[in-house]
C-alpha cells in the first residue's frame, strides 16, 4: 500500500492528526506569528506516570513540610513546588488501567464499551498556545502502544512518540526537502479527495454524524499542510544530540532521554505543549537497585521486600525529574528561568495501584512562576478537574468549566 493511499485511508477513518492546530492568520493562510518580543513565551508539560506513587513514600508526613516526604526530600527546588493530596477524578470507581485514558480529561467511566473520551487539557491549551511554533504541542511516551495522555475534540487519542532518536531527528534534523515537498503533494490529493467524498455525503439525507467528522478532519489537514508548508524553508534550531544511550538502564535512560527532549524542545522554543505518558510495560525493567516488572511490583500488598524494588522505581524515575526542573531553572529568561515560564504538572491516573484506586490521586506542580505553598491536602475530596480549569485560567484562557470541575480554586 502506497503512503498516499494509507494517509487517506487513515483520515476517512478519523484518526487524529497530531499535528493540527488552531489558527491560520487571515492573509494568505500563514501563521500568526507576531508575538511580544519583550516577554518570555509560557509552556506547559504533563506527565501521567500511570502507575503513581507509593503514597506513604510520596506525600509529606507534615503540612507544609515538603521536606518529610520520603521521595520528594531529595529534590532541590522544593521551593518551586506545590503537592496537593485529597484531588480524584469523578467516575473512576471500575476503570482500574483505563482511567488512564481520562488523565488529562476527567471523562468519566472509561472503562465503558461505549465510552468516547472528551479533548484534553493539553490540546486545549494548544489551542490557545501553539500557533506561535512549529509543533503547536508533542505527546510522547514510553513505548509503542499508541495511545498516552492526548485526545483531540473529537475524543481520539493523538499517538505518542516513543523512539527518543526518531523524535530527536523530527526536532532538529535537517528537512528533506524533496521528499517533504511530495509527501504535501500527496497530503493536498487527500484533501481534495475528502472533499469531495464531504460534496457527496451533502446530499444524502442522515448522514449528520459523518460529515461532521469529515468536516473536523478537513479542518485539521488543512491546518497542518498550512503549518507545513509554512515551516518548510525555515532552518530547524541546531542542536547538539544529548541523549543517553545506556544499555545497562535502558529504562532509566528512556525517561532521561524524553525529559531531555522536552527541555530541548522548550528551549528552542519548537513547541510550547507537551504530554509524557509513562505508561507501564510488560516484562522486566532494570533501574539502579532493582531488576523486575514495574507492573508486577506496582501491586506490591504492602509486601516490604516488594515495596523496596517498586521504590527503587519510583525513586529513579523522580531523579531524572528533580534533574530535568534543576535543568529548566539553569537557563535563564526575562525576570527569572526556563522553569518560571514553565508549568510542569506531574502525577497520576492512581491514587493506589496496587488495589486500583483512583482517589488521592498523587499531583505536582513545579514551576511556573506560582506562589508554591508546599503540601496542601484539600478537604473535601476535591475534583482534580478544579486544579485543571484553575491552570486554563493561568494561562488567560477563559473557561467555565472542563471535565468534572466545579470552579477554580485559587490553589496557585
Amino acid at each position: 500500500m502506497n503512503s498516499q493511499i494509507c494517509r487517506r485511508q487513515l483520515l476517512k477513518l478519523g484518526v487524529a492528526l497530531p499535528l493540527a492546530i488552531k489558527s491560520l492568520s487571515q492573509q494568505d493562510g500563514l501563521l500568526a506569528m507576531q508575538e511580544n518580543p519583550s516577554k518570555p513565551p509560557r509552556r506547559v508539560l504533563f506527565i501521567c506516570n500511570s502507575l503513581g506513587f507509593h503514597a506513604p513514600y510520596f506525600f509529606p508526613k507534615t503540612l507544609d513540610d515538603l521536606t518529610t516526604s520520603t521521595y520528594l526530600a531529595p529534590l532541590r527546588l522544593l521551593d518551586k513546588l506545590s503537592v496537593f493530596d485529597n484531588l480524584f477524578h469523578p467516575g473512576m470507581e471500575t476503570s482500574n488501567h483505563d482511567s488512564e485514558k481520562s488523565f488529562l480529561t476527567g471523562k468519566p467511566n472509561p472503562e465503558a464499551s461505549n465510552f468516547v473520551n472528551g479533548i484534553s487539557l493539553d490540546q486545549v491549551l494548544a489551542k490557545a498556545m501553539g500557533d506561535q511554533t512549529r509543533f503547536p504541542s508533542l505527546s510522547f511516551s514510553i513505548y509503542d502502544r499508541g495511545w498516552g495522555c492526548s485526545w483531540n475534540d473529537r475524543g481520539v487519542a493523538i499517538p505518542p512518540m516513543h523512539n527518543e532518536e526518531q523524535i530527536f531527528e523530527m526536532l532538529f534534523g535537517s528537512e528533506d526537502l524533496q521528499a517533504k515537498q511530495e509527501q504535501l503533494a500527496n497530503d493536498t490529493l487527500v484533501l481534495d479527495a475528502l472533499k469531495r467524498d464531504l460534496d457527496t455525503l451533502q446530499t444524502k439525507p442522515n448522514e449528520a454524524d459523518k460529515l461532521e467528522t469529515y468536516a473536523k478532519v478537513i479542518r485539521e489537514l488543512e491546518l497542518q499542510v498550512n503549518r507545513e508548508k509554512f515551516w518548510l524553508n525555515t532552518k530547524k534550531p541546531l542542536v547538539a544530540n544529548t541523549l543517553s544511550n545506556d544499555k545497562e538502564f535502558e529504562f532509566s535512560a528512556k525517561i532521561r532521554n524524553l525529559l531531555e527532549l522536552t527541555k530541548l524542545a522548550f528551549r528552542t522554543d519548537s513547541t510550547r505543549v507537551i504530554t509524557l505518558s509513562m505508561d507501564w510495560i510488560y516484562g522486566a525493567i532494570k533501574v539502579p537497585g532493582a531488576t523486575g516488572g514495574w507492573h508486577t511490583l506496582s501491586h506490591h500488598g504492602g509486601n516490604p521486600e516488594v515495596l523496596s524494588s517498586l521504590s527503587c522505581v519510583e525513586r529513579d524515575i523522580l531523579k531524572h525529574f528533580d534533574q530535568f526542573l534543576w535543568d529548566l531553572d539553569q537557563i535563564d529568561e526575562q525576570d527569572g528561568s526556563l522553569l518560571d515560564h514553565t508549568t510542569v504538572v506531574f502525577g497520576s491516573n492512581f491514587g493506589n495501584s496496587s488495589d486500583h484506586t483512583c482517589d488521592r490521586l498523587p499531583m505536582l506542580v513545579a514551576g511556573g512562576g506560582y506562589r508554591h505553598q508546599g503540601y496542601r491536602v484539600l478537604e473535601p475530596q476535591t475534583p482534580l478537574c478544579n486544579l485543571y480549569l484553575e491552570l486554563l485560567h493561568k494561562h488567560n484562557i477563559d473557561a467555565g468549566s472542563f471535565g468534572s470541575s466545579h470552579h477554580d480554586m485559587g490553589l496557585l
